[in-house]
């Protein structure tokens, strides 16, 4: 490992320019048109963190690109004892490293676990609205959504636990998907919150999968628990899965991790053929491993930049467009945008970027408990951020 690297100018978050982010080659600005500004898919517009580009470079300038020492189930993961450490250095998780796996993504991972534990037709409990991807791997892989409502409730959003346990046991559904940090409201969940899941998991038999891919991008006070931290009765029934690409804007280089607490499932997962889901490639280990050990000053640094984006979003909505609703997330870079109120006649997506040239994702692709809403992604300058939401408020005034 590395010495660590000093925050330095690669923590200026504000030093953006347009044509360099046009110029790049990732879908976020390249499916809008020129006159459009992008705020949808969860990618950030900031350069990656140095720790990381100088673990590529070094990685490259050694001709170190050959086949790499791991496959996805032969031999130790090699990321095993990098997130072991680092859920125990944050967390206070102490993970089991042999029950570490390799993906590419985090979607991967979970179709992959459902493909190997249910059957077409059965029952996948998760809160909604949800991540699109997610949604659209239960339906096209013949399993079928049970939704458990996220409702407002004070200034954040809540779930109701008696009537998850009652409609789990009505469908004999026995696998639940847990988005924590979740995503689109940006809801942390609770110790109490988690502990009642638990407890539904336990009665009714549940498999769990624990999507904690935005555990770095909570906001103080509200801090990530892991699921699987809770117990271990929960830990042998929790799939969970994170990866560095959310908090270190790396998607592109594909690499999660799992910890399979199901011995059934890891037997099933080590009994297929070694590349059989694909293997992790040498650059999207070495750059998680350099966000993980290296790259907490750049963390620092961009969650204040962040969370002052989170409040600028609060502060022109409210002074420019009140019919919007929003409740600043507890963790992400994306703001959850209630425009039922607005009474457009179009999705509110479509409406921003046909009256705006602001492109947001549409809340109908969430799932039940998205319809009339948008998510904006926020993690930008703080000076592209503002005339995102000029533009935005602008088109609102227009249409009154």
């Amino acid at each position: 490992m590395r010495e660590p690297t000093a925050v330095a100018a690669d923590c200026d978050f504000e030093d953006l320019d347009i044509s360099w982010l046009r110029r790049k080659e990732g879908v976020k600005w390249r499916r809008v048109g020129r006159d459009v500004l992008p705020a949808w898919i969860a990618d950030m517009d900031f350069p990656v963190a140095e720790p990381i580009s100088a673990a590529i470079a070094e990685t490259v300038g050694r001709g170190d690109l050959g086949y790499p020492t791991w496959s996805n189930w032969m031999g130790a993961s090699p990321l095993a004892e990098p997130f072991t450490r680092r859920m125990a250095e944050l967390y206070h998780w102490r993970p089991r490293p042999e029950w570490v796996r390799n993906f590419g993504d985090v979607v991967q991972a979970i179709q992959v676990v459902l493909q190997l534990t249910t059957r077409p037709g059965d029952a996948i409990a998760l809160h909604t609205p949800n991540y699109p991807p997610i949604l659209k791997s239960i339906t096209m892989m013949g399993r079928r959504v049970l939704p458990s409502p996220l409702e407002r409730s004070g200034d954040g959003w809540a779930f109701d636990p008696d009537r998850l346990e009652r409609e789990v046991a009505g469908a004999g559904c026995r696998t639940l998907i847990v988005v924590n940090p979740h995503n689109p409201t940006g809801r942390v969940y609770t110790t109490a919150e988690l502990e009642a899941l638990a407890g539904i998991a336990a009665r009714n038999d549940m498999l769990v999968i624990a999507d904690e891919i935005f555990a770095d991008l909570a906001y103080p006070p509200h801090r990530h628990v892991p699921l699987a931290s809770l117990g271990p009765d929960i830990a042998a029934r929790t799939v969970t899965l994170t990866s560095a690409t959310k908090a270190f804007n790396i998607a592109g280089l594909r690499c999660a991790v799992a910890h399979v607490g199901p011995a059934g499932l890891r037997e099933a997962l080590d009994g297929r053929p070694p590349d059989y889901f694909g293997i992790v490639d040498v650059l999207g280990v070495e750059a998680t491993r350099a966000a993980w050990d290296e790259g907490g000053p750049w963390l620092a640094a961009l969650m204040d930049h962040l969370a002052a984006n989170r409040d600028l979003v609060a502060g022109a909505l409210a002074a420019r467009a009140p019919g919007i609703g929003y409740r600043p997330p507890q963790a992400t870079h994306l703001a959850w945008l209630d425009c039922r109120s607005l009474g457009t006649a179009t999705d509110p997506g479509v409406f921003f970027r046909e009256k705006a040239k602001v492109e947001l994702s549409s809340g109908e692709s969430y799932g039940p408990g998205g319809t009339g809403f948008a998510r904006l992604n926020f993690a930008t300058s703080a000076s592209i951020l503002s005339e995102i939401l000029n533009r935005m408020a602008e088109a609102v005034a227009d249409e009154r």
